[in-house]
């Protein structure tokens, strides 16, 4: 068993086998398709066989409790082979020349909010993403329910305020676009935003991660989802300091 960190009652450690892998997918089921009937539905597809899968467990009975993957690139010129790139045209980010990572199905186990699998989780990510010198962090983050109305003051935030470079930013490459303009109030609630806006992408905007101008309607998962990415040089030093410690 490769542990990657422990904390009280949790650790974090690397999938081992194709065991692992389907637990993790079971638990991508229950967190992603329950609210479409299909909990009892494995969450996998291709790209699982490309990554490295990180499991949240309980220390002593081994429940599995949370779970995320990661997908190393050595480069910016592999980006079209992401889970990413089915969704968005990410060639704006082809010439980023350093290793890259992609996080993707970052989820905890239905009814289980502790706080302290995400923190595990993220100090599990800093391990792993220092440890690869990846200078890149990016993946889809996504909004439940595919009805993107529910969320046009998250989005009429994030246009205003966390739009990336736009050399970088990605262009339109799904069937189903909605692009911020369309849908953000001019001026949108702040309170109804921060409400709507997951905690991942949060986390990502408060460390100085950037999002695209678009979100794009995932019919497979009933979400909604925008492209999000965090430059590891960008993030201010004390919240760097805060995820050392927490890696530690």
């Amino acid at each position: 068993m490769q542990i990657i960190l422990e904390k009280g009652a949790l650790r974090a450690r690397l999938a081992q086998d194709a065991g692992d892998v389907a637990a993790a997918q079971r638990l991508r089921g229950q967190a992603f398709l329950a609210e479409r009937g299909d909990a009892d539905r494995c969450d996998a597809d291709a790209f699982d066989a490309r990554c490295t899968h990180v499991l949240i467990e309980e220390r002593e009975s081994g429940t599995l409790v949370g779970c995320f993957r990661l997908l190393f690139l050595t480069r910016g010129a592999e980006i079209g082979g992401s889970y990413s790139a089915q969704f968005y045209d990410l060639s704006g980010l082809a010439a980023y020349g350093g290793p890259m990572a992609e996080l993707g199905r970052f989820c905890a186990a239905p009814g289980r909010g502790d706080p302290d699998i995400v923190r595990l989780a993220w100090g599990a990510l800093t391990r792993l993403i220092e440890t690869r010198g990846a200078g890149m962090l990016f993946g889809c983050t996504s909004f439940r329910g595919a009805d993107p109305t529910l969320y046009a003051d998250a989005f009429g935030l994030l246009l205003a305020r966390h739009l990336g470079p736009a050399s970088w930013r990605p262009e339109p490459k799904a069937r189903e676009v909605v692009p911020f303009t369309s849908i953000a109030p001019e001026r949108p609630d702040l309170k109804r935003a921060a409400r709507a806006t997951p905690a991942l992408l949060r986390a990502y905007l408060a460390m100085g991660g950037w999002v695209g101008d678009h979100a794009v309607i995932d019919r497979s998962l009933d979400t909604v989802h925008v492209f999000t990415a965090l430059e590891v040089a960008a993030i201010p030093e004390g919240r760097m300091r805060l995820l050392r410690a927490s890696a530690s």
